[in-house]
C-alpha cells in the first residue's frame, strides 16, 4: 500500500475511535487529504483533517489534532507524529523504515511503482490519428507522446490499455487529397493541370508524385480522369500511412489497433449509431440537412449531421465512432487526445455520448496546444529542406527522439509550449533530457565500477544509510508510486520529467557528498544497494515516459 493512502486509513481509524469514545462529536467524515508538506521541517506528509472536522464542531481544530492523535494506531513507517497551527497533523517517516525501502526497491525491480488502481478495467486511448493527407509536424508528435506515456502510466496502475490510430479515410478530404496528387502527377509528367482550390499544396505532394511516377511510370494517363484520381489516391494514401507509421515508430509510438473510418460506414455503425439518435428524439430534418439536436442537451447551438448533399459531416463519424467505441466494442472508459483545433468540439461530443445513452463522465477528452518551434530566441516558421512545413521527422532527425519526447512531455498538454531545438542538443545540465539521461549514465559508471573492483554487495546493510543525502534520495524514489497514481487520476503525464528532473538532482547532490564506493567495505555494500535502487526507480521514469536509459554518455 502507498504510504499515504495507510496514513489516511490511520487517521480515519482514529476519528472514528475518538467519536466511539465521546471524544469527538458526530460528524460525517469529510474526505481524508494526505499532503507533502512545502516545507521539509514539517514532516514527510501532512494532513488538514482537523480543520475541516472543526468546521462541524464546537471543538478548536488544534484540540482535534490532539484527540486524533492519541487514538492513532502505531506504525513502523513513522518516527514521529505532531500538531501544528491552526490545525494540522503531521507525519516525519522513520529511517530506519527508510533504509528498509531500498530492498523493497530492489525487490520490486522493473516493476517498481505499479499499484493496482484499475482493477484491469478497460480503457481505449485515441491518439494522433492525423488524416492520412499529409506527413506528421511537430504538434502532432506532441500528441503522440502524451498518448503512449499515458498508455505505459495506466497499464502500470492496473488498467486494461487499448492504443488505436483513427484513420481518416473517408470523407472530403480524401477527395481533396486525391484530385490534388492527380494534378501534381500530371505536372511531374509536363501536363499543365491546375491545382484544385481545396488541394494540398504541401511540397511534399509533388515528391509523393515523383516517387509514384518512379515506380508506376504513365499508366495513370490512360485510365479515365475517375478511375486514375481514385488509385492513384489509393496509394498516396498508403505511402502516407507507411511514411506516419514509421516516424510514429522512431518516436517510440506504437498502436495496438489501427482503426478504419471508413468501416464505420461498411460494417453497419453509422446507420446504427444514427438510429439511435433517431429514436431518442435528438435528430431532426431542417434547411435541407439532417440535425443533432445538441441544444436539447444543454449545448447553445445544433449540429449538423448529414449536409444538404447527403454526405455524412466529420461529427456524424464521431457519432458512429464513438458507438462503435462504448456499445460494440465496450470501454470502460475512452480517452481521446486532439490538437488544440479541436478544442470548439468538445462539448458537443460529451453532449453526443450523453444521447447514446453513455454516461459521458465515461469520456476523457485532452486537448494539445500548439508547439512553438525555436532556436534560441529565433522563431523558426519553415522547414530548412522544403521551405515548406516542418516535419516531425526533421525535428527527430535533428535532437532525437529521447529529445523529443522529454520536450513534449515537459508541459500540461493544456499549455501552449516553445520547443528549443538548440536546447535539446545542448550536452550540459542547462538541458534537462541531458541532465536526466546523465544521471543515469553516471549510475551506470559507478555499478561498472564496483563490479571491475570484484565488490559483491548483495550482503550490503542497508540500516547503515543514515545520513541526510542517503535519506533524500530514498525518500524521492519512494515518491514514484505516487506520481504514477497522480497521472492516472488526472491523466497529466507532464508530472513524469518534473519528477525525473528531480530525482536527478537529487541523485546528483547525493554523488557529490557521500563517497560510494570507499575503504570501508560495509559502508560501500550499502551505498551500492541504494544506487543500485536508484538506477531501477530512475530507468523505470525515463522508461515511462517512452525514453532510453542510457548506460554511458
Amino acid at each position: 500500500m502507498v504510504i499515504k493512502h495507510k496514513l489516511a486509513k490511520s487517521l480515519e481509524q482514529a476519528v472514528t475511535r475518538a467519536h466511539e469514545e465521546g471524544l469527538l462529536t458526530a460528524a460525517t467524515l469529510p474526505e481524508v487529504v494526505i499532503e507533502r508538506p512545502q516545507n521539509p521541517e514539517h514532516g514527510d506528509y501532512a494532513s488538514s483533517l482537523p480543520l475541516k472536522l472543526a468546521r462541524t464542531s464546537e471543538m478548536p481544530p488544534l484540540k482535534i489534532a490532539e484527540k486524533i492523535i492519541e487514538y492513532m494506531p502505531s506504525l513502523p513507517e513513522l518516527s514521529g507524529t505532531a500538531v501544528a497551527a491552526p490545525g494540522f497533523i503531521n507525519f516525519k517517516l522513520s529511517s530506519d523504515w527508510l533504509a528498509q525501502q531500498v530492498a523493497t526497491i530492489l525487490d520490486a525491480g522493473d516493476s517498481y511503482g505499479n499499484i493496482d488502481l484499475g482493477g484491469m478495467k478497460s480503457v481505449q486511448i485515441e491518439f494522433v490519428s492525423v488524416n492520412p493527407t499529409g506527413p506528421l509536424h511537430v504538434g502532432h508528435g506532441r500528441g503522440a507522446v502524451m498518448g503512449s506515456t499515458l498508455a505505459n502510466v495506466l497499464d502500470a496502475t492496473g488498467y486494461g490499455v487499448e492504443k488505436e490510430y483513427y484513420i481518416n479515410d473517408a470523407g472530403s478530404q480524401l477527395d481533396a487529397f486525391n484530385r490534388s496528387l492527380y494534378a501534381r502527377y500530371q505536372q511531374c509528367l509536363g501536363i499543365d493541370a491546375e491545382m484544385p482550390s481545396d488541394g494540398y499544396m504541401g511540397n511534399y505532394m509533388v515528391d509523393l508524385a515523383k516517387g509514384i511516377i518512379d515506380k508506376e511510370g504513365k499508366r495513370f494517363l490512360e485510365m479515365p480522369v475517375d478511375t486514375a484520381t481514385r488509385e492513384l489516391g489509393s496509394i498516396g494514401v498508403n505511402k502516407i500511412m507507411a511514411m506516419i507509421q514509421q516516424d510514429l515508430e522512431t518516436l517510440g509510438v506504437e498502436f495496438d489497433v489501427w482503426f478504419s473510418e471508413q468501416s464505420l460506414y461498411d460494417n453497419g455503425q453509422y446507420k446504427k449509431a444514427m438510429k439511435l439518435l433517431k429514436d431518442g428524439g435528438y435528430v431532426s430534418e431542417k434547411e435541407n440537412a439532417t440535425w443533432f439536436i445538441s441544444s436539447a442537451l444543454g449545448e447553445n447551438k445544433d449540429n449538423v449531421l448529414i449536409r444538404s448533399d447527403g454526405s455524412p459531416t466529420y461529427f456524424a463519424s464521431d457519432v458512429a465512432y464513438h458507438f462503435n467505441k462504448f456499445l460494440e466494442r465496450k470501454f470502460d472508459t475512452v480517452i481521446d487526445i486532439w490538437g488544440a483545433d479541436h478544442q470548439g468540439h468538445v462539448s458537443r461530443m460529451f453532449a453526443m455520448v450523453n444521447a447514446l445513452g453513455i454516461n459521458p463522465e465515461r469520456l476523457k477528452v485532452k486537448i494539445c496546444q500548439l508547439v512553438t518551434l525555436r532556436r534560441g530566441k529565433e522563431v523558426v516558421r519553415v522547414s530548412k529542406r522544403s521551405g515548406d512545413i516542418i516535419t516531425l521527422r526533421e525535428v527527430m532527425d535533428e535532437v532525437g527522439s529521447d529529445a523529443c519526447r522529454f520536450v513534449f512531455l515537459s508541459r500540461s498538454a493544456d499549455a501552449q509550449m516553445d520547443f528549443d531545438l538548440e536546447l535539446a542538443k545542448k550536452q550540459s545540465a542547462d538541458n534537462p533530457v541531458y541532465y536526466v539521461q546523465y544521471a543515469h549514465a553516471r549510475i551506470a559508471s559507478i555499478l561498472r565500477l564496483a563490479t571491475e573492483k570484484g565488490i559483491d554487495y548483495s550482503e550490503g546493510d542497508v540500516s547503515l544509510l543514515t545520513t541526510e543525502p542517503e535519506l533524500t534520495l530514498i525518500r524521492r524514489m519512494m515518491l514514484l508510486p505516487e506520481i504514477l497514481e497522480l497521472i492516472s487520476d488526472t491523466l497529466e503525464p507532464h508530472h513524469l520529467p518534473y519528477y525525473a528532473q528531480d530525482l536527478a538532482t537529487v541523485f546528483h547532490s547525493f554523488y557529490k557528498q557521500c563517497r560510494v564506493v570507499s575503504r570501508n567495505k560495509e559502508l560501500t555494500q550499502a551505498r551500492l544497494k541504494l544506487v543500485k535502487a536508484a538506477q531501477i526507480v530512475l530507468a523505470r521514469t525515463l522508461h515511462l515516459m517512452g525514453m532510453t536509459a542510457p548506460e554511458s554518455m
